[in-house]
C-alpha cells in the first residue's frame, strides 16, 4: 500500500516534467507548453524509503507519455543524468525526482508487479487516524503471471532510452513503453497493460522477461 500525504510541492511534478520531457528523444510534442496529467499509478517500496509513481501525461493535444518517477530523500548515486529535478515537499522536505527507469527500487517494483500479477499498490491517506482510500485513475491488467518464482532484482546494469526503454537488471529484462498505443510493440514477455480516462481499451505499458 502507498501512503500519500496531503501536501504541496514547489515546483509541482508537472512543472518539472514540462521542463524535462522536451529533451527526451522519445518525447513527441512541442517545448514550452503545459503538461497535463491523464492518470497515474503507484508501486510500493517494501522498505518505505522511495516513492514510486508512474504518470501518464500529454502536452496540448499530443500523444500520452508514460513516465515512471521515483522520489528520494537524497541523491541516487550515479544517476545525475536521469534527474528530473528537485522539489520541496511541504511534509517531507526536499525530494530528488528521478526517471524511474534508472532506479533499482523502481525496477524491482515493476518486475514484482508484472511477474506476480499484483499490479499497482492501493493508495490511501491517513485522515484523523482513519485510512481514506484514493480511487485509482489508471486500471492495470497483467496478461499472465509468471509460473516460476520471481528472481531478485538488484542493480540496474544498463538502460537503453528509446521509445520502448530497456532496463537490464541481469536477472530480469524490463521494457517501458514510453508512448502507449503508438504502433505495434513486438516485445516478448509478461505484459502490463492499462487504461485511463480517454483511453477506453487497454494498451501495453511495460513488459518483463526473466533470463
Amino acid at each position: 500500500m502507498a501512503l500519500l500525504h496531503r501536501a504541496t510541492l514547489r515546483p509541482t511534478k508537472l512543472d518539472l516534467l514540462a521542463t524535462w520531457l522536451p529533451d527526451r528523444q522519445w518525447f513527441a510534442g512541442p517545448a514550452g507548453v503545459e503538461v497535463v496529467s491523464r492518470g497515474a499509478y503507484r508501486f510500493d517500496d517494501p522498505a518505505g524509503e522511495v516513492g514510486i509513481e508512474t504518470m501518464l501525461v500529454s502536452a496540448a493535444d499530443g500523444p500520452v507519455h508514460h513516465v515512471p518517477l521515483t522520489y528520494r530523500a537524497a541523491p541516487l548515486d550515479g544517476a545525475d543524468g536521469w534527474l528530473v529535478g528537485t522539489t520541496e515537499h511541504s511534509v517531507l522536505g526536499r525530494r530528488w525526482v528521478y526517471d524511474g527507469c534508472v532506479d533499482p527500487v523502481y525496477a524491482a517494483a515493476l518486475a514484482h508487479a508484472i511477474l506476480t500479477g499484483s499490479g499497482q499498490a492501493e493508495q490511501y491517506f491517513e485522515v484523523d487516524g482513519r485510512r481514506e482510500v484514493r480511487e485509482p485513475t489508471v486500471t492495470l491488467v497483467v496478461d499472465r503471471a509468471a509460473d516460476a518464482p520471481v528472481p531478485a532484482v538488484g542493480a540496474v546494469r544498463r538502460v537503453v532510452e528509446e521509445d520502448r526503454t530497456l532496463i537490464d537488471t541481469g536477472t530480469v529484462e524490463l521494457v517501458v513503453v514510453r508512448r502507449p498505443g503508438a504502433g505495434a510493440d513486438g516485445s516478448a514477455g509478461v505484459t502490463l497493460s492499462g487504461r485511463w480516462d480517454g483511453q477506453s481499451t487497454t494498451v501495453p505499458l511495460a513488459y518483463a522477461r526473466t533470463r
